[in-house]
């Protein structure tokens, strides 16, 4: 299954005008985070999706990559892990350690890789684990590890962490992630409704040892967050 994500050719698309004209839209969109918009003017967003839908890798919308999953529209990636370090000193982010749920194709944790000083991620389906690693091993990112596993148990050998981010959306936000949290720090996930009509970003902090804080935010669409591996 890794071949469908094969890299797609980089004439044109490889260069820093492509990118800019992205940021550029990210900024229209509201993003005001500067390292949020160095991280996603640095990644290559076409060398994780289809060789087919290249052409549409800087648009500002969500791609298929097999199977049911997607990759997420940048504007929805930049506010996420906006979201995560707009209360934080600029200065802490070197040596923060962030945790990804749900690595996808590895688009959303290189970016994560470039905000955070180390990056955990997790994905459950073996394929999609695989299919990150190739698409990352040649970005040479020592800062960022890509687990196999259960996301909803989160990495307790890596915690805590002092932000949390989730990919897809499940009926709460799973206890493992809220314990791995450190105190201080927030996650943020989208979750559905109770009725399975609906989703909305939920956000997080955790201001003591024994408190957690929650906001709900906007109206989102995500793929199902889902329990053990494949």
């Amino acid at each position: 299954m890794v071949d469908r994500l094969a890299r797609a050719p980089s004439s044109g698309l490889t260069s820093d005008r492509a990118r800019e004209r992205m940021v550029q839209g990210l900024r229209a969109l509201g993003i005001r985070h500067e390292t949020v918009l160095a991280a996603m003017g640095a990644v290559p967003r076409h060398l994780f999706v289809d060789q087919g839908l290249a052409s549409r890798a800087y648009e500002d919308v969500a791609l298929p990559i097999g199977q049911g999953q997607t990759i997420s529209k940048p504007s929805t990636v930049a506010r996420m892990i906006e979201m995560l370090v707009r209360d934080r000193d600029p200065k802490s982010l070197p040596t923060a350690k962030v945790l990804e749920v749900g690595t996808g194709c590895g688009y959303q944790a290189a970016v994560l890789a470039h905000v955070f000083g180390e990056a955990v991620s997790v994905e459950r389906l073996r394929w999609l684990h695989e299919a990150a690693r190739t698409n990352i091993r040649p970005m040479r990112m020592p800062n960022l590890r890509l687990t196999f596993g259960d996301g909803r148990q989160g990495v307790e050998v890596a915690a805590p962490y002092d932000a949390i981010i989730v990919a897809a959306a499940g009926e709460d936000i799973p206890d493992p992630l809220l314990m791995q949290m450190k105190v201080g720090g927030t996650l943020v996930a989208p979750v559905a409704s109770a009725d399975g009509t609906g989703q909305a970003l939920h956000r997080v902090e955790r201001p003591g040892r024994d408190e957690w804080t929650l906001t709900v935010l906007d109206a989102v669409r995500f793929v199902p967050l889902r329990r053990g591996t494949s």
